[in-house]
């Protein structure tokens, strides 16, 4: 398992200390809702020794390597094959009511940047493939090859924020037309050409937004986060933490507005004092994005976007 010897997760331990305080009592449950190759996961079961985890992936061949990585800690290791927004379906059919911890460590996992054939990374020609569950879904192939130029350009736009969506859609049109799109270096090169010579100099491989539009399409992923983060909040116990790390600005954005939203009293503005159903939910226990530091960088160059927020769960939601 190489892959495993070569994973560092993402800024750990500060992960272990937000979640600390409310996995140190008997009985925890505690959930990653992105298990990829089991690292966080390991590092909780192995610290919190009371504590059960339930992990979820839509990935299976992440949910077996992991599975492998975590068997020495048997039953206090329940693995689920699911999309992170199924949360409450599997709470339910697990019966568990609420939980003390939930982690999220978003977008791609080493494992699926690093296994060729499944069309993630730039750097290495691969099938425009990029689904993080192959057994389901279009593929990104399937989105260039077929979506009208308009959504195209929307995609690249809003996903990748990429100041020259028109111009690489306009070549892909193009280009699709004399013959459809399989690997991925033929759209690399495709960005490369389509790009204006300034824009080339600047912010590493000038394919990186585009790759990461189509991946975040392929996998319905901020649709998904969307859900996934107000379901989390909503399963948490009164002393439960939430920890979460985002990659890109699209990500954080949507996690820094659910949390605030948590952490705000909903009363109807003027009222002297606030009733206790408009009392806010959680508290916030990170000052905006923590950043993960220059060492961690250094060890783990996959961290250096990365950006960590967490919150506690301080009361139940009251019915007005």
């Amino acid at each position: 398992m190489s892959s495993n010897a070569l994973h560092v997760p993402v800024m750990l331990q500060r992960c272990l200390d937000m979640l600390a305080p409310a996995l140190a009592q008997p009985g925890a449950v505690v959930v990653d809702c992105t298990l990829g190759l089991g690292g966080h996961s390991e590092a909780l079961l192995r610290d919190f020794p009371e504590a059960r985890l339930i992990a979820l992936d839509r990935d299976p061949s992440a949910l077996r390597l992991a599975g492998e990585r975590l068997a020495p800690y048997g039953d206090r290791a329940t693995l689920v094959h699911a999309v992170y927004d199924e949360l409450p379906e599997v709470l339910d059919r697990l019966g568990v009511p609420r939980v003390q911890g939930i982690l999220f460590d978003l977008g791609v996992s080493s494992m699926q940047l690093d296994e060729a054939g499944r069309g993630f990374a730039y750097a290495q020609d691969a099938p425009l493939d990029m689904r993080m569950d192959q057994t389901t879904g279009v593929s990104a192939a399937e989105v260039l090859n077929t979506y009208p130029p308009g959504d195209l350009v929307r995609i690249l736009r809003t996903y990748g924020e990429e100041k020259f969506a028109r111009k690489i859609v306009d070549a892909v049109v193009r280009e699709r037309a004399k013959e459809p799109f399989t690997n991925s270096a033929r759209l690399v090169e495709l960005i490369r050409e389509a790009l204006p010579q300034a824009a080339k100099r600047t912010g590493g491989n000038p394919a990186k937004r585009t790759f990461q539009a189509l991946r975040i399409e392929v996998n319905g992923e901020l649709a998904v986060l969307e859900r996934a983060i107000p379901a989390a909040v909503r399963a948490l116990a009164v002393g439960g933490r939430i920890a979460v790390l985002s990659y890109h600005s699209l990500e954080d954005r949507l996690v820094k507005q659910v949390l605030a939203a948590g952490a705000s009293h909903t009363a109807p503005p003027g009222l002297p004092v606030i009733p206790e159903q408009y009392q806010p939910r959680l508290k916030l226990l990170t000052r905006g994005a923590e950043l993960p530091t220059e060492e961690e960088i250094a060890e783990n160059r996959r961290a250096a976007p990365a950006r960590f927020r967490g919150a506690e769960r301080i009361r139940e939601e009251v019915a007005p």
